[in-house]
């Protein structure tokens, strides 16, 4: 018998919109794709690979992962039974407030490792998922969350590393971003991205996959379905927020959306609890 794939999303709306994901994946792999905020996860049964920092990793049952906001990542099985696990996505801005009591205002931490192991950790994470989950109290919810992202970043969290691949024109790609972001609906040619920047064409992709891990036309397609997100828990019509965050039709959303959450905008919007 086929083992059946299970996701369950939560938005925590008192805590800055964070998204919780509870989830079992056999088959499920997640093409290369990027969050908006941070993946902080525990591995609770199996084991995951996924690809972060330009290598692979492997993480087994009680394992903590670990990926910076806008970095570059897959996954997919890698234990015969797949994996099951708890994960939360803090935005920078939530880090950047929490920041202020270790290195002063602004400065959200860097997790330099993809897989962490720390029992009192984990068990930590455990806590505040169960009490996210569980709780309608704002009082004991804030607490374990902030709790547990405070000593998350105490035990973890480094300063950003300089990286050399952006030491060559970082504000070229930062603009090509920003761009992206706030036309990411529009059907946008290489020709006219490389003509805002004064760049070859062929230079401008190598120059921006090698930066992000990702080239312009994927880096797009996540930031659409970073927007089709929100306009899903608005519960607006799914062929109306197809068309508005620039796919083609809703199957071509459907396709996008189940490579990076790994279910469909239908089951997002039935499973998600505010």
């Amino acid at each position: 018998m086929q083992e059946v794939e299970v996701a369950s999303y939560q938005v925590a709306t008192d805590l800055h919109n964070t998204e919780i994901l509870t989830a079992r994946f056999h088959q499920q792999r997640f093409n290369r794709h990027v969050h908006e905020g941070y993946c902080i996860g525990v591995i609770e049964q199996g084991a995951q690979q996924f690809w972060r920092s330009g290598s692979n990793h492997i993480a087994a049952r009680n394992s903590i992962i670990l990926v910076n906001a806008d970095q570059v990542h897959d996954g997919h099985r890698a234990s015969e039974n797949g994996w099951a696990y708890q994960a939360c996505y803090p935005t920078v801005e939530v880090f950047s407030t929490l920041s202020q009591e270790f290195s002063g205002p602004g400065n959200a931490p860097w997790f330099e490792h993809a897989v962490e192991h720390d029992n009192h950790m984990a068990e930590l994470l455990r806590t505040m998922f169960n009490t996210l989950r569980e709780s309608t109290n704002t009082l004991q919810r804030e607490t374990a969350f902030y709790l547990a992202m405070t000593q998350l970043m105490s035990n973890f969290g480094k300063r950003r590393p300089e990286l050399t691949h952006l030491q060559h024109q970082p504000k070229t790609v930062r603009f090509i971003v920003d761009y992206l972001q706030q036309h990411f609906a529009e059907n946008i040619s290489l020709v006219h991205l490389a003509a805002l920047v004064h760049l070859n064409p062929f230079y401008l992709v190598r120059l921006f996959t090698r930066t992000m891990g990702l080239p312009p036309h994927r880096y797009q397609i996540q930031v659409r379905i970073q927007r089709a997100k929100a306009m899903l828990r608005q519960k607006k019509p799914l062929k109306a927020i197809a068309l508005d965050c620039g796919f083609s039709d809703q199957s071509h959303l459907n396709r996008h959306f189940k490579f990076v959450t790994g279910i469909t905008p239908g089951q997002y919007q039935h499973s998600i609890t505010l």
